[in-house]
């Protein structure tokens, strides 16, 4: 049954929106009064003003309003304009929901980024039942949750706004009585009060264990239930559409992985004993999870003897049980549960120290690994499917299962990593202590690879306990060990992955090689490898490298053997967010996209299978953008079933803070990589003149960014004097310093608050500055370059997905805005120097893209994110202004903490409003 076409599909967001504006309003009424409310509708209305029409009348009046505002009403005003955002977020995701939902219902197609979408396209492909579980089978699809600098919401504030999505989720559905519609108008009255009465801002800084605690709160909204369901839906639907795939099990091809506790570049805070702690935590929250469900399982299967049959194995395990209560004493399944419950206790025991809530029925055996636990979990299932209950086998202990085989008892894959300098000194100082004169650093790279590769094949150990070393080499040597450690207590699938920041020759992976040998995860006699080293290429010079880096390592005998232990796979990580910083967004995400290439090549020329981690932030700037046009707009040959990707910050709580958004997120990767590796033409582009296009593209764009960036004088102290980024050092937003070293150069600031700083001026210059520059430089050599772009837009979905990543920055960015910022500025001859070559470049930028495209205006092709900012920027323009005046007053002297804290405030509230702004 189709959609009525004539109803107004967005009606109900907007009377959601206007419901909960009319909520804040109320609540501002009542805690702050009438006043407060009339002052905020006036901001409100003068700053329509001046963003529809840079109204020079109405941005004075702004200016006289905030000039004046006391102490107490500026913070009101913020935390207004700040919870209107974020109630603003939760009607759209809940209409997001609401939309698919009446698809669904409605037995619409399947949409573009589902699994029945790529499913049906790989079966209207002719793709058969061997080829989907072939592809199922080599798979290994990971979103990987790191810690942000730059995250801004506290955990208090999440969970109020998922009671308040809840709510409105409880009230769209079903037809409520007026009983019920009251007591939902309530709680919504309510959840918002409680949110206005919360605390926007954290008193100190994050810990790292705080931010793994904030990372784990994501399993229980939606991994640990959503991740299960999301496979068994899977396999169902394979079943419908293959007889060959009918009570098929795939394998754990979609799990976690994590750097939170375990990235430790740059980060002095992430310790041996934080990795520990993480870890633990991590096991922890899985094995409560296992216990639960479990005992819930046990209250499910009350099947009796007499009733049933039951198989062999089944009878077995219940007589293994230490239950020996009269009343289950024929219940076989509920012994044996309770026989399963007693062991995953004494495994809390024995892996974490925990006792769990509720106490087993008597003493057991740990279990050795997850794969054990898994084993006991499949009996029942045998057991009912051979009896007759099959029904029984496909609810909760079906998910049970799936969940003990992706997420174990480890809960989620760390990742350790930490910068090639730091290895490079720890190495050369346990040469050089164990042989002095040794000078590994004074070497170059070949006599370094030798000495390495001695190291390497050499049984004896390096590191003695009876030496004196540096703090720093203790404190990375017992990383390792630590490792090496979390192998025996959780198994190879706690830490799989160790990743080299910097990295730019292949010394950099030897040396992890041999810090690895010293701890046993790789063991020269038996030629085998315990985790996989992953260099990381960040920089632009390191992408135009990092295929001669691979070429010359994989030529390597000693380490090609190595590399069989790891299944002949090698995982190589790309940075987006310093590349993007180091060369611009063009040249960042071509030089990417080249690398892939080459890549691609040389792991096919060695026979090894390329495993590509990208590293990318949640801001078109550090290559953020939707997940499944960027996988699919990948070069032929990158993806073949194989993907990483980071999951930062405020992305990770707009993804999978909400159960059904989470799953409708980790199924848009999944169905992308299906695409990608089954549907995906080969070819890298589909002619060499576009590549020839972008090269002299890019060309272009990375001298114009360089020479602006880079290369203009005083362009540093125009960026630390135009943004919030000096405010943003001292919040207390994450456990990371804003910069590598204590300096103001933009080389040595981290890529996440060079980015958010541009964002919260509304300037967003890393996401499109050069591009304007490359195009005017392209037409003037090529006369009829305009229709050779407007091909390579319609046929290459590598340069429309770039394009379209810059359409949705330049829509958030606004110039009136940012010039105000750029009146912070000290120097006048400075700002006139560099704003209007900004506001030259992004009219450029914005023409170039609507004559390639052929849009009329920004976001025509996305009506969807055009009504959010429609929605949503007049409530956010305010707080812009009000930031720029408090910086004002605080760069003037004024070092009053209410100021500072309204800063703060205004931080949190632009970030909520744009959405992914780090």
């Amino acid at each position: 049954m189709a959609e009525d076409p004539t109803i107004d599909k967005d009606l109900p967001l907007r009377e959601d929106i206007r419901c909960l504006g009319r909520i804040l309003g109320d609540t501002l009424r009542a805690q702050e009064g009438e006043a407060s409310f009339e002052l905020v509708e006036r901001i409100r209305v003068s700053a329509i003003r001046f963003h529809r029409d840079d109204d020079n009348n109405a941005r004075q009046e702004l200016t006289a309003i905030l000039d004046n505002l006391s102490r107490q009403q500026t913070q009101t005003i913020v935390r207004a304009f700040s919870y209107f955002s974020h109630l603003a977020n939760i009607a759209e995701d809940q209409h997001h929901i609401r939309r698919s939902r009446a698809h669904l219902v409605a037995r619409s197609p399947a949409h573009e980024g589902s699994l029945a979408h790529a499913l049906h396209r790989a079966e209207g492909a002719g793709i058969d039942a061997a080829c989907l579980r072939g592809f199922f089978d080599e798979a290994s699809i990971v979103p990987v949750l790191t810690a942000h600098p730059t995250e801004v919401q506290r955990k208090s504030t999440l969970n109020a706004q998922r009671e308040i999505a809840e709510l409105l989720q409880r009230r769209d559905r079903g037809q409520p009585t007026p009983e019920e519609q009251d007591a939902l108008d309530e709680g919504l009255r309510r959840a918002v009060l409680g949110l206005w009465q919360t605390r926007m801002l954290r008193n100190t800084r994050l810990l790292v264990l705080d931010e793994v605690i904030n990372g784990l709160s994501y399993y229980d909204y939606t991994f640990l239930r959503e991740l299960p369901r999301l496979y068994g839906w899977l396999e169902d639907h394979l079943a419908t559409i293959h007889s060959g795939l009918r009570n098929a099990e795939l394998p754990a091809f979609l799990r976690l992985g994590s750097w939170i506790g375990g990235d430790r570049d740059g980060n002095p805070f992430v310790t041996a004993a934080v990795t520990r702690e993480t870890l633990r935590l991590q096991s922890v929250r899985a094995l409560r999870f296992h216990l639960d469900e479990v005992h819930a399982l046990g209250a499910e299967l009350s099947l009796a003897d007499g009733l049933i049959s039951v198989s062999e194995a089944l009878q077995a395990l219940a007589a293994r049980s230490p239950d020996t209560s009269a009343a289950r004493s024929d219940e076989p399944y509920r012994r044996a549960l309770t026989g399963i419950y007693a062991r995953l206790a004494a495994t809390a025991r024995r892996l974490d120290g925990v006792e769990p809530e509720r106490h087993a029925v008597g003493e057991a055996a740990p279990y050795a690994d997850a794969g054990e636990y898994a084993g006991e979990l499949d009996i029942l299932h045998r057991s009912l499917v051979a009896n007759g209950s099959a029904l029984l086998a496909r609810g909760r202990l079906r998910e049970l299962r799936r969940a003990a085989r992706v997420f174990g008892f480890h809960l989620a894959s760390l990742d350790l990593r930490q910068n090639s300098e730091v290895h490079e000194r720890v190495v050369g100082e346990l040469l050089e202590t164990a042989v002095p004169g040794t000078a590994y650093r004074q070497r170059d790279e070949a006599a370094r690879v030798a000495l390495l590769l001695a190291e390497i094949g050499s049984a004896r150990p390096l590191a003695s306990p009876h030496l004196a070393y540096s703090d720093e080499t203790r404190d990375e040597l017992e990383i390792f060990r630590t490792a090496a450690a979390a192998h025996k207590t959780y198994g190879a699938q706690a830490i799989e992955n160790y990743i080299i920041a910097k990295t730019d020759g292949v010394s950099d992976l030897l040396e992890v090689a041999l810090l690895l040998k010293e701890c046993g995860l790789l063991l020269p006699s038996a030629r085998s490898l315990g985790v996989n080293i992953v260099p990381l290429f960040e920089t632009i010079p390191d992408l135009r490298n990092c295929p001669r880096i691979m070429d010359e390592l994989l030529s390597l005998p000693a380490y090609r053997e190595l590399l069989r232990s790891r299944g002949d796979l090698h995982e190589i990580m790309l940075g987006y967010s310093d590349s993007n910083k180091d060369g611009g967004f063009l040249t960042s995400g071509w030089e990417l996209y080249k690398a892939e290439i080459a890549l691609v090549d040389v792991f096919a020329r060695h026979g090894v299978k390329l495993r590509l981690f990208h590293g990318r932030g949640g801001s078109v700037g550090r290559g953020g953008g939707p997940s499944y046009q960027a996988i699919l707009a990948q070069p032929g040959g990158a993806v073949q079933g194989r993907l990483r990707v980071t999951e930062q910050g405020e992305v990770i709580a707009s993804k999978y803070s909400n159960p059904e958004l989470g799953r409708r997120n980790l199924e848009i990767v999944a169905a992308a990589v299906l695409e990608a590796t089954l549907l995906a033409p080969p070819a890298a582009a589909p002619h060499p003149h576009y590549l020839e296009a972008m090269d002299e593209l890019s060309r272009s764009a990375h001298r114009a960014y360089r020479s602006l960036v880079y290369e203009t004088t005083g362009f540093e102290r125009y960026f630390w004097e135009s943004t919030v980024i000096s405010e943003i050092a001292h919040l207390n937003l994450g456990s990371r310093p804003a910069s590598r070293r204590k300096t103001t150069a933009i080389e040595d600031l981290r890529a996440i608050p060079w980015v958010f700083s541009w964002a919260q001026c509304r300037l967003m210059l890393p996401g499109w500055y050069g591009f304007g520059s490359a195009l005017r430089d392209f037409l003037a050599a090529h006369p009829d370059g305009l229709q050779l772009l407007q091909r390579m837009y319609r046929e290459w979905p590598f340069f429309r997905t770039l394009l379209s990543n810059m359409d949705m920055v330049l829509a958030k960015s606004d110039l009136a805005i940012a010039r105000r910022y750029a009146e912070l500025v000290s120097d006048p001859a400075l700002r006139a120097a560099i704003f209007p070559r900004l506001q030259t470049e992004w009219h450029a930028t914005v023409e170039g893209l609507l004559a390639i495209s052929g849009q009329t205006r920004l976001l025509a092709d996305n009506p969807l994110l055009a009504r959010s900012i429609r929605h949503r920027f007049p409530y956010l323009d305010p707080l812009n202004h009000l930031q720029i005046e408090l910086i004002k007053r605080l760069r003037a002297g004024n070092e009053d903490e209410h100021v500072k804290r309204a800063i703060h405030l205004t931080i949190n509230g632009i970030a909520a409003g744009l959405r992914n702004s780090g």
